[in-house]
């Protein structure tokens, strides 16, 4: 199979998608520009503030990117290539774009609040709670889990000194962006220009001057850094960091690009494999593995966290909402094609030889199979190694970005979670200051404890958030009178999907411990993701029946 065909089609795809599906589901729900957003209506400089909609484009893209798109296709490729590109591209259309989108619509009309709020408002208070608490308890893996990423792809070779001293420069460059365009009104188009040309410096900095410091010295850096970032006003940080770092994932993606035109090479994995492989079955396993590329929970905090109290114009949601998923779809199409061609060229022997590895990570393949498309071109090694080392940064600086506004998300749903006391007071644990400083130290102790033992848990955990966002979105424009039928699907096809990997999680630990012949390390490990699978699975129940008797029943939202 030709990857440029590939590559080429999915784009025209997803194009095709935005404008027909995605408008449709703008005009079903009713977007209108004349309503004032909450970015507007509680302005605070703090949280709530309104942004141009490139600026906030960059901001929702490089939040919900991370290495997720890269990771899950290249992990679920040993199925064949074609249930991944199908699962990626309907995937994409019909759920997680569609998520991604309803979820910054219900929580703009919500005044910015968390889609805890939501479901409060159209299911019930005990939901509510419920949702906020597992919400919370999958930031705090996110946090404690990409904490770690970041401090790894700071340490060990100069490779990874240089991704260190280009994110340090580009924090710094950030706030200096941000003062220049939000305090001194510097037009956005110069700046940018500006911005992106510093951004560059700041990668050959990286190259020229590494830093090697030791792990455990990037794990407090990090913790402390993502402290401060979740209670800096947004423009200050937040919102100029992740715009500009887009463009170093636009460059990525237009690289890999021009890099598969110009070496065109052949995907050689097997098309299918089967239903099963090695004892692995393909549902539910694809549809959890390759979780950003296709839908993601996760990407619903985001847009009902962070995105949705900066939106500038409601109508403006279709673009960062429906528009980022698709582009995050083609990212997803590019890590398909890189592990689909490393035998076609040479890149599994780049990887070994040239960067000396033995156990490559999925974010490596990547890196390795992009580069090794320019090598096939005939560009030096020096320029090779230049392009693998920028394309590990812009995965490096994703993981960051995802890490701090999870941060800041898991402070919004504390805050939320305890906005009073039983008095009607406001409660100290509101505090943004309490709330931020609780949330980063469990994710700071659950990183340091080991967040492996319950990591294998994260994708169906992560992909059963979608399960109460879809709930939400439904069942508020049921509220409103507005048409909900295309989120039947998803809610049911979700809910098997991410119930029947936590049972088949279940069964096999059962099974492991049943057996007695794991040692003490793997035993305990599998007792403890026993232990948390159950409550989980009958928080989902409990969502899912009670949303369901609102959305498909006569119920109204319990007081």
């Amino acid at each position: 199979m030709s990857a440029i065909l590939l590559i080429v089609l999915s784009i025209i795809i997803f194009v095709v998608a935005y404008l027909t599906y995605g408008r449709w589901l703008a005009k079903k729900w009713g977007i209108d520009p004349s309503i004032k957003t909450p970015a507007h209506e509680l302005e605070d400089g703090v949280d709530y503030c309104p942004a141009k909609t490139p600026v906030l484009m960059g901001h929702h893209f490089s939040s919900i990117a991370g290495a997720g798109p890269i990771n899950g296709p290249i992990q679920a490729a040993f199925f064949g290539w074609i249930p991944c590109f199908l699962w990626i591209v309907i995937g994409g259309i019909f759920f997680g774009a569609v998520q991604d989108f309803g979820s910054i619509f219900v929580s703009i009309r919500h005044k910015g609040k968390s889609l805890g709020e939501v479901i409060e408002d159209t299911i019930g208070r005990k939901c509510r709670v419920l949702f906020t608490v597992f919400a919370w308890l999958v930031l705090l893996l996110v946090i404690a889990a990409f904490g770690d990423i970041v401090a790894n792809s700071f340490t060990g070779s100069a490779a990874n000194g240089s991704v260190a001293t280009a994110s340090i420069l580009f924090i710094v460059l950030a706030i200096g962006f941000g003062y220049f365009v939000y305090r001194k009104n510097a037009p956005m188009g110069v700046a940018t220009v500006v911005g992106v040309i510093l951004l560059a410096v700041c990668v050959v900095i990286g190259l020229i001057c590494p830093i090697q410091l030791p792990k455990a010295f990037w794990i407090g850096f990090v913790f402390v850094y993502i402290m401060i970032a979740s209670v800096t006003p947004v423009w200050i940080l937040l919102q100029p960091r992740d715009y500009l770092s887009s463009f170093l994932l636009y460059f990525m993606m237009a690289a890999a690009v021009v890099g598969i035109i110009g070496a065109n090479p052949v995907i050689e994995t097997p098309a299918f494999v089967g239903f099963s492989v090695n004892g692995t079955y393909m549902f539910p396993t694809l549809f959890i593995t390759i979780a950003c590329g296709a839908i993601s929970g996760f990407h619903s905090l985001i847009g009902s966290g962070t995105t949705s109290k900066q939106l500038d114009n409601e109508k403006d949601a279709l673009a960062i909402g429906y528009g980022s998923m698709l582009i995050e779809c083609v990212l997803a199409v590019i890590s398909l094609i890189a592990i689909g061609t490393l035998s076609a060229d040479g890149t599994q022997a780049f990887v070994q030889n040239a960067m000396g590895l033995d156990k490559i990570s999925p974010t490596v393949i990547f890196g390795a199979a992009i580069s090794g498309f320019f090598a096939k071109m005939g560009f030096s090694t020096n320029a090779v190694a230049a392009t693998n080392t920028i394309i590990c940064l812009a995965v490096s600086c994703f993981c960051l970005t995802s890490l701090d506004t999870a941060t800041r998300l898991g402070r919004f749903m504390f805050q939320e979670l305890f906005a009073t006391n039983k008095k009607g007071e406001k409660n100290i644990l509101n505090n943004m200051y309490v709330a931020t400083l609780i949330t980063a130290f469990c994710g700071f102790v659950l990183c340091l404890a080991g967040y492996e033992k319950v990591w294998p848990l994260f994708g169906a955990c992560n992909q059963l958030v979608a399960v109460p966002a879809f709930l939400a979105i439904g069942t508020y424009l049921k509220k409103i009178g507005k048409d909900n039928k295309m989120l039947f699907i998803p809610i049911i096809f979700m809910s098997i999907a991410c119930l029947s990997s936590l049972f088949l999680t279940f069964k096999t630990n059962l099974t492991n411990i049943m057996g007695g012949a794991l040692d003490a390390t793997t035993m305990f490990t599998d007792v403890l993701q026993c232990v948390i699978i159950v409550p989980v699975v009958i928080l989902a129940i409990i969502l899912i029946i009670d949303g369901g008797k609102v959305l498909w029943g006569n119920k109204e939202a319990a007081k």
